[in-house]
C-alpha cells in the first residue's frame, strides 16, 4: 500500500489537461485565468485628489499664507483645471484629476469657509498631501492579475478596470458521481428497512461547488454489467468519474474489475490511513477507447468519503484547473490522542480560534467511517503522522477542512 504522501503525489502526477476558453466578465466569477491581465494605463492614470477640500500650491503656505480666495471647484469627472493664481485656491472633490498649478490638499475638516475666503486652521500642512500619484500604484503593462489567480470579486473588479470584458480561463471538466450498492434508494424515496438514501453523492456535488465545477448524478445497482455497461456510456460523456462505494473487498465489490476491463489504469488501490483506506485512482491514456480520463473510486463509507473527497479529489481538481495549493491549516489539540497501528489517522476535529491567535482542535471521537451525523459537528480532519501512536496536549497537526 501507498502511503498519504505516495498517494497524493501519484494523484498530482497525473492531473487532468484541460483546454481554455474565453468567457463574459459578467460569467467568470470563480473561474481560473488562464491568461495574464495587464493595466492598460497607470493606476491611478492622473495625479488624483484623495480628499475633499481645497488645492493650493504649497508654496503658498509655506510662505506664511492661511487665508485663501476659492476662485472655483474641480469635481471628479470633469477635464482638469488650473489654479492660474497662486495665492488663490480651488474647491476639489475625491477622484478628480489634480488640478494644475496645485500640488497639495487640505481637508474641509481642516479648514473655515466664509465670504468666498478658505482658512486653513492646522499648522502641519504636507507638501503633496492627500494627492493619489499618477502611476504609484501600478505603471502601464504592469501584470495585475497572473495565470492561475482564481477570479474573486475583487479581481474581476480589477479586469473590468482595464476594459477586459471577456476573459480567458480553464474549461471545467465534465464530472459525473456515481453512487453504488442496491441498498441506496434516491433522497426522495422512502427506504424500506434493509435500505438507506443515498448521500455521498450529493455531499460531493456540494464539496465541487467550492471549485466551481458543476457535476451529474448517478446511480448503478451491484450488478457486474450493469456496472460496466453504465461506467462505458459515462466515460465517453465525461472527463472525470468518481465512484462512491465497491471498491472494497466484498463479493459485490465490482468497481475495479470493470474498471480494469475498460481500460483505466490502476496507479493505486488502498492507501495506509483511517479512515478512506480503500481509496482507488487511475486514468486512462490518450490512445485508449476512452482518452484522457481520470477516475476516483471512493470507499462508501460516508466519512471515509468525505475526507478522501478533500485530501485527494479537490486538490487534485484544483491543480487541474491551474490553482495552486489552499492555504494549510494547522491546529493545536485540546486532548491527548492515542491510535496505536502505524498508517495515518485522520481524525475529525471541531475547530475553535482563539483571541491569542491560536486555533484549537477539539476531537470528535463518534463511532467509525459510517457515522455521518458525527461529521456536522467536525470542521475538519487533522492529519496525525503514521511514525506515532501518541499526540500531546497543544500540538499542532495539519487540518483539512470541509466547511
Amino acid at each position: 500500500m501507498f502511503s498519504v504522501a505516495e498517494a497524493f503525489a501519484v494523484t498530482q502526477q497525473h492531473l487532468l489537461t484541460l483546454p481554455t476558453e474565453a468567457i463574459s466578465l459578467n460569467d467568470s466569477l470563480g473561474r481560473v485565468l488562464r491568461e495574464p491581465v495587464y493595466a492598460d494605463r497607470d493606476f491611478p492614470p492622473f495625479n488624483r485628489v484623495s480628499m475633499d477640500g481645497i488645492g493650493i500650491a504649497y508654496a503658498a503656505y509655506a510662505s506664511g499664507q492661511r487665508t485663501f480666495t476659492i476662485i472655483g471647484q474641480q469635481f471628479a469627472g470633469q477635464p482638469q483645471q488650473t489654479l492660474a493664481d497662486s495665492t488663490a485656491c480651488l474647491e476639489v472633490m475625491t477622484g478628480a484629476m489634480l488640478p494644475a498649478g496645485i500640488d497639495t490638499i487640505v481637508r474641509y475638516e481642516d479648514i473655515t469657509v466664509a465670504n468666498g475666503q478658505a482658512t486653513i486652521t492646522i499648522d502641519d500642512v504636507v507638501l503633496g498631501q492627500h494627492v493619489h500619484a499618477q502611476a504609484i500604484d501600478r505603471q502601464a503593462g504592469d501584470e495585475l492579475l497572473p495565470t492561475g489567480t482564481r477570479l474573486s470579486p475583487s479581481a474581476i473588479a480589477v479586469a473590468a478596470s482595464v476594459g477586459q470584458s471577456t476573459i480567458v480561463v480553464s474549461a471545467l471538466p465534465r464530472v459525473a458521481l456515481i453512487s453504488t450498492g442496491d441498498e441506496l434508494v434516491d433522497v426522495g424515496d422512502t427506504p424500506l428497512p434493509h435500505q438507506i438514501r443515498r448521500s455521498n453523492t450529493y455531499m460531493l456535488r456540494a464539496a465541487l461547488m467550492s471549485v466551481g465545477i458543476s457535476a451529474t448524478l448517478h446511480h448503478i445497482v451491484d450488478d457486474e454489467y450493469q456496472l460496466q455497461t453504465a461506467i462505458q456510456a459515462l466515460l465517453v460523456q465525461n472527463d472525470v468519474l468518481i465512484l462512491s462505494g465497491g471498491v472494497s473487498a466484498g463479493k459485490a465489490d465490482f468497481v475495479p474489475d470493470v474498471l480494469a476491463r475498460l481500460g483505466i489504469q490502476k496507479h493505486f488501490h488502498k492507501i495506509e490511513q483511517r479512515p478512506g483506506k480503500p481509496l482507488w485512482f487511475g486514468t486512462s491514456s490518450a490512445d485508449t477507447a476512452y482518452p484522457n480520463r481520470t477516475v476516483f473510486a471512493l470507499p462508501g463509507n460516508p466519512v471515509s468519503t468525505v475526507l478522501c473527497a478533500y485530501r485527494y479529489v479537490i486538490p487534485y481538481l484544483r491543480a487541474s484547473l491551474g490553482l495552486g495549493p489552499a492555504p494549510a491549516h494547522y491546529a493545536q489539540l485540546t486532548q491527548p490522542v492515542v491510535f496505536k497501528p502505524a498508517i495515518t489517522y485522520f481524525l475529525p476535529v471541531r475547530l475553535i480560534s482563539e483571541p491569542d491567535g491560536r486555533t484549537l482542535a477539539h476531537p470528535l471521537p463518534g463511532s467509525g467511517s459510517a457515522d455521518f451525523a458525527n461529521l456536522l459537528a467536525a470542521d475538519g480532519f487533522m492529519e496525525l503522522p503514521a511514525d506515532r501512536s501518541e499526540f500531546g496536549v497543544g500540538e499542532a497537526f495539519q487540518v483539512w477542512p470541509t466547511v
